[in-house]
């Protein structure tokens, strides 16, 4: 019972200038009781100062669990690294973070999820650092903005270029954290905890581990306490050895806008019917386009945004279960949700801790992604990271670096203009008033995947919108399809800053795509395994 203490108690062992790491998915799986109080502390006492975060994932969001907002202040916050950051509409006040990262109050990077993930791994084992090809050709690499967000950040690199083996790498030294806070939903009077109403692990037994094999300590929030001995062995995910407090925080949200689903946590299976198709529009024509890039038996990745409906398409084609969906925060099957619950599965086959999904993301172990794209320039590289006249309506890169580098298949979808007035139905596509933003840009502003390192590796690269399909060649950019109702040269080639090829077997869409009922769905033949 000595381990649990309030969370002043929890803000008070925090020092100036700790390394802090915290275990967090936007609303998911935020600590943000303990938060709040280290925000509190400092405005009552002006301590703790200058401190680092590590944020494999984004903590809080912008709707309701304000994480990393609590401690967004000047003077307490100087340093953050993290994987992804609060993102929402231009329409809601800007997060205190990215009001920093815009005024350089903080020196902020953006590193990928995996990376962070593999640098508290190195960082708990002693080890010098993670060495990876990871990045090569993006902005994470120092040859181009070295994950720098800010000119706060420029002139201090937290990544540079190695020869190793006769072969180039990216070389991310370790950062060992002085103070890891998590959370779960259950502890033992010893500390032990357990994530039964939890909707993903996370990364929280990697972050203690960094944290206390380098004299740091562990600060756990959990929803309830429990008697020792009352928790089965197999289902304590990070043990008492690992965590030195706990904090109890009974109203603990699930994740954004939830305060609590079984179905989330898997504790109870979701009937496929009360799973809501999407609503009929533009989106969804991308959407069934992109589902027909799968297979039988394939393991698929998604990203947020369009690519999250693919699930509800194969749902209303009857194909359910025919692909294997695995999204970065560990969820593995089942069907993944969307909006606020997005990181979660109902009835998922498993949820694997999100760094060994990393693990499993970064050497190519699946066989197809379905990502979203802000921009796509000259090469074909995307950015999904960066706008710099509305930054946070993008989150940076997340898992997208870590998720794209060794992918063998990415099918990127978006429309493609920004804005456009659009109506399908009857079996064609019309534009009703066409974008002011073009989205086929001579060069992005960030590169979040390299077309050029993608063209070297082999990768195959499928760009779908509303009105065309493009791919990535060996010569370029190639549109293969058109959407019925589109001319070619007024409403593609004319809306892109640049020369887009026309393959010599341009073909037509689908115009089952643009009608308000299944289209008949039909998965290619599953790949063939290894006997």
């Amino acid at each position: 019972m000595d381990k649990v203490i309030s969370a002043s108690q929890a803000a008070a062992l925090i020092r100036d200038n700790d390394v802090v790491s915290i275990s967090s998915s936007s609303g998911l799986g935020c600590p943000d009781k303990v938060l709040a109080a280290i925000g509190d502390r400092f405005d009552i006492e002006g301590s703790p100062r200058n401190l680092t975060t590590l944020n494999p994932i984004a903590a809080g969001d912008m709707y309701g669990i304000k994480g990393i907002d609590h401690i967004a202040k000047q003077g307490l916050l100087s340093r953050i690294l993290a994987g992804s950051f609060p993102s929402g509409p231009s329409s809601l006040p800007m997060p205190a973070i990215w009001r920093m990262v815009v005024d350089n109050q903080v020196e902020a990077y953006n590193v990928p999820s995996g990376i962070l993930f593999d640098m508290h791994r190195d960082a708990a084992a002693r080890r010098p650092g993670v060495l990876t090809k990871v990045g090569i050709g993006t902005f994470v690499d120092p040859e181009l903005q070295g994950c720098a967000m800010n000119d706060a950040a420029v002139n201090k690199p937290i990544v540079r270029k190695e020869q190793f083996d006769g072969q180039e790498w990216l070389y991310f030294p370790a950062v060992a954290p002085n103070v890891a806070i998590i959370r779960a939903t259950t502890s033992d009077e010893r500390g032990n905890l357990t994530y039964e109403h939890e909707g993903a692990l996370l990364g929280a037994l990697d972050q203690a581990l960094a944290a206390r094999n380098n004299g740091g300590i562990v600060i756990a929030q959990v929803k309830r306490l429990v008697k020792n001995g009352s928790l089965r062995p197999h289902d304590v995910r990070v043990p008492c050895n690992l965590v030195d407090f706990v904090v109890i925080d009974p109203d603990q949200w699930q994740t954004t806008q939830t305060h609590y689903d079984p179905a989330i946590s898997g504790e109870i299976l979701q009937p496929l019917a009360t799973f809501e198709p999407q609503a009929w529009g533009p989106e969804k024509v991308i959407a069934r386009r992109a589902s027909m890039e799968l297979a039988h038996g394939y393991a698929a990745n998604l990203g947020f945004g369009i690519s999250a409906n693919v699930p509800r398409i194969l749902l209303e084609e009857g194909l359910h279960g025919e692909v294997t969906w695995a999204i970065e925060q560990g969820a593995i099957g089942g069907m993944p949700l969307l909006g606020f619950a997005f990181g979660c599965a109902s009835n998922a086959d498993a949820i694997m801790a999100s760094s060994n999904q990393f693990t499993y993301f970064q050497g190519g172990g699946f066989d197809v992604t379905l990502l979203s794209f802000l921009q796509v320039d000259i090469n074909g590289s995307v950015n999904v990271s960066k706008l710099g006249s509305k930054p946070y309506l993008t989150a940076g890169c997340g898992g997208f670096v870590d998720i794209t580098a060794h992918a063998r298949r990415i099918v990127f979808s978006g429309f493609f203009t920004a804005g456009a007035k659009l109506a399908v139905g009857d079996g064609r596509l019309t534009i009703l008033q066409e974008g002011k933003t073009r989205k086929f840009v001579q060069s992005s502003e960030h590169i979040t995947f390299s077309g050029v390192v993608g063209r070297q590796r082999g990768q195959h690269v499928t760009y779908v919108t509303e009105r065309c399909v493009i791919e990535l060649q060996d010569d370029g950019l190639v549109v293969t399809e058109i959407a019925p109702g589109i001319d070619l040269q007024r409403d593609v080639l004319d809306q892109a800053e640049i020369p887009l090829k026309v393959s010599s077997s341009l073909r037509l869409m689908n115009n089952a795509l643009f009608r308000d009922q299944p289209f008949g769905l039909q998965l290619k033949s599953g790949k063939v395994r290894r006997g």
